[in-house]
């Protein structure tokens, strides 16, 4: 049950917190402002004992070793092929770190930490019943907050990488602050007169800002497709499960897919929804992973392709009877990865031709 429920204009998202109160464009422009807060909906898992730092450190996919309480970051949860199973927004307060996940993988994830306890001191517990997340941008931060998390996206982090080749990377702007509150507070929060938002608008900035979620991903996903090794892997740290392709792949390879932002032809009112197919000529390129409206850009989306796909081409979407043209903006460009620059050795055997 949405905190904000009792608001005028609520009308409830799928997730359960609201989708909008009634003025989705003008909702996004507060929220950008720092006016309105936005109830995300987040599932919270929590890790304590003494062992939860370097322990999660060895399992995952961002250098969490001494940690310092407060400072925020993002970490993955690969499996052995290198492909993204879980995401978390991580913050420890020094007695406990606090894991803020999309809402369908507190659960999954509380339970796989569970299945990795061996005989470490951690305890893990699946707590979003208890919290609510309430999101705002710039300085406008919600009081009473048992925790805050700022999110690392404005910058690429130490250990990372971030493959988009944009001087002016539209994540700089991006200050996205997520506080836990207790329950009670958010009620009273929702009853205040602060201005609200709901995840119509958040999900419009955050595309904007190219920004990936867990909900972006296929079965087939690893980091490097949705330039995530900007913000959630270090690259130096030590071994994990995934490490060795997220290392082939940077170093010697190139991701076999990469995002980019569609700027949606609105011509039709028409908005295709995640998991559209992407065509080109009429053979699937790719797929839709994220889409909105944004109170500035239009009809906006993320796509995740085929990384031969010419960044120039016009691509279509299919809505029933209705067809969508979309342009590309390239976010990990066809030549990401390969960074160790290793020279390729002549097939042996080979003629060499004059």
């Amino acid at each position: 049950m949405s905190a904000f429920s009792a608001r005028d204009g609520f009308v409830a998202s799928d997730l359960g917190p609201a989708a909008h109160f009634g003025n989705p464009l003008g909702e996004q422009r507060a929220l950008a402002d720092g006016r309105a807060v936005v109830e995300l909906g987040l599932g919270v898992v929590t890790v304590t004992g003494p062992d939860r730092l370097s322990w999660l450190n060895s399992i995952t996919s961002q250098l969490l070793l001494g940690l310092a309480p407060g400072v925020s970051t993002e970490t993955l949860v690969l499996d052995q092929s290198g492909r993204v199973e879980h995401a978390a927004r991580v913050v420890d307060d020094g007695t406990t770190t606090w894991l803020l996940t999309e809402p369908a993988d507190a659960a999954p994830l509380a339970a796989w930490l569970s299945s990795m306890r061996f005989m470490l001191r951690v305890e893990i517990d699946d707590r979003s019943s208890a919290f609510a997340t309430i999101g705002s941008f710039g300085d406008a931060r919600v009081d009473d907050a048992v925790v805050e998390w700022v999110d690392p996206w404005s910058s690429v982090t130490p250990g990372g990488w971030g493959y988009a080749s944009l001087e002016a990377h539209p994540g700089s702007d991006w200050t996205l602050r997520i506080a836990v509150l207790e329950s009670t507070a958010a009620v009273t929060l929702a009853g205040s007169d602060r201005p609200a938002a709901g995840l119509l608008a958040f999900d419009a900035l955050r595309i904007a800002a190219w920004r990936p979620v867990l909900t972006d991903i296929d079965e087939r996903t690893i980091p490097h497709e949705l330039d995530w090794l900007r913000s959630a892997v270090h690259l130096s740290k030590g071994c994990y499960r995934g490490q060795e392709t997220v290392a082939k792949v940077h170093n010697l390879g190139h991701p076999p897919r990469r995002v980019v932002m569609l700027h949606l032809d609105g011509s039709d009112a028409v908005l295709p929804a995640p998991g559209t197919a992407v065509t080109l000529d009429g053979k699937d390129v790719g797929r839709l992973a994220a889409s909105a409206i944004h109170h500035e850009l239009g009809p906006i989306g993320l796509a995740v392709v085929k990384r031969s796909l010419d960044p120039a081409a016009v691509l279509t979407l299919a809505v029933d009877d209705v067809v969508v043209t979309a342009a590309q903006e390239t976010i990990v460009p066809p030549e990401a990865g390969a960074t160790a620059n290793v020279p390729r050795l002549p097939r042996l055997g080979a003629v060499k031709r004059s």
